[in-house]
């Protein structure tokens, strides 16, 4: 049984609630939810782009779209915090905290869901 494939998001969610409860900066919780939420849409659509280029024979291509969105995603999630952290010092601290639990998640995920995935041509059949 592989992990849940949105299981990042489901902690997203999560993090709203410890944010309300434990009184942290909803401005960290706004910029690193919105960071994060970005960072995914590139990701899917960088996922099918490079899916349709592996199908077209272009490796090298697909390679190129993940290396490059991935590179992209980084900068985009250090920005927003940066930038959150130069208007409110906390809110950036709790930002950053944010995006580092969800990465850390999400890459496990990922991971481990790589680990239990059937290889191609091998499925139940």
């Amino acid at each position: 049984m592989s992990p849940p494939k949105y299981v990042d998001l489901m902690v997203l969610a999560a993090g709203l609630v410890v944010f309300a409860i434990g009184g942290f900066p909803m401005l960290g919780y706004a910029a690193g939810a919105v960071a994060w939420l970005v960072q995914r849409g590139v990701q899917m659509l960088a996922v099918r782009r490079a899916a349709a280029e592996l199908a077209a024979g272009n490796r090298q291509r697909a390679m190129g779209t993940i290396a490059v969105t991935t590179l992209g995603r980084v900068w985009l999630m250090a920005t927003a915090v940066l930038l959150v952290g130069l208007a409110e010092r906390k809110a950036g601290l709790a930002a950053a905290i944010l995006v580092m639990v969800l990465f850390t998640i999400s890459f496990a995920a990922q991971g481990l869901a790589h680990l239990f995935d059937e290889p191609e041509g091998q499925g139940a059949g």
